[in-house]
């Protein structure tokens, strides 16, 4: 967890952002910060966006959830690529589930925690797109430059087709998104040229 994780660069940073009363964003805690999220914010329910692993950083977590009487929900998602319709969707179903005060985390806090929290304020404060979309910014150290750019591509082609003809965003989703073709598109214009993601070692 703290050299193979880098867990020795989040020990006083932990990219930590209230989203709203309920809601908090964060990049990978230790065992001493799960433990602070449920004694000094209540944390009920912490979402892992990494997935589930055998290496010691999801272990340790797991277990100072269970010591600190925190749920551990895994819900992997990906930030150098388009999301499905089948994962967005889910993951409003997952917000209308969980138990609150929430926590979500990726390993840096920047990108899959920023997907996640464009689509928590659309799902569940009824947010416009356009708006929940600063959830994906350089405040919260997300970098477009790269392919995490996608994530952006993702937002920014329903806000094109919203004030083309006012679709709203999950009958977009279903109806008009085209996953692969918005991905093909975004990696032929050259945007993904940039490896961010080898230069600032993220997953």
């Amino acid at each position: 967890m703290t050299l193979g994780d880098h867990g020795f660069l989040r020990e006083s940073f932990q990219n930590l952002h209230q989203i709203s009363d309920e809601m908090w964003r964060a990049n990978q805690p230790n065992p001493r910060q799960v433990a602070e999220h449920a004694r000094v914010r209540g944390i009920k329910t912490i979402l892992n966006l990494r997935g589930e692993s055998t290496k010691g950083y999801y272990l340790l977590e797991k277990e100072a959830c269970e010591a600190a009487g925190i749920e551990l929900i895994d819900f992997r998602v990906y930030s150098r690529d388009t999301p499905t319709v089948e994962r967005v969707l889910e993951a409003k179903k997952l917000f209308e589930n969980i138990a609150y005060p929430a926590l979500m985390h990726c390993k840096s806090g920047a990108d899959r925690a920023g997907l996640m929290s464009v689509l928590y304020m659309i799902f569940r404060m009824g947010e416009p797109v356009r708006v929940a979309k600063q959830q994906l910014s350089k405040k919260y150290l997300h970098m477009r430059e790269g392919k995490t750019g996608l994530l952006d591509a993702f937002f920014e082609a329903y806000i094109e087709a919203e004030d083309a003809t006012g679709i709203g965003f999950e009958d977009w989703l279903k109806t008009e998104y085209d996953r692969e073709q918005l991905k093909a598109d975004f990696l032929r214009s050259g945007q993904a040229k940039l490896r961010l993601d080898w230069i600032l070692r993220r997953e």
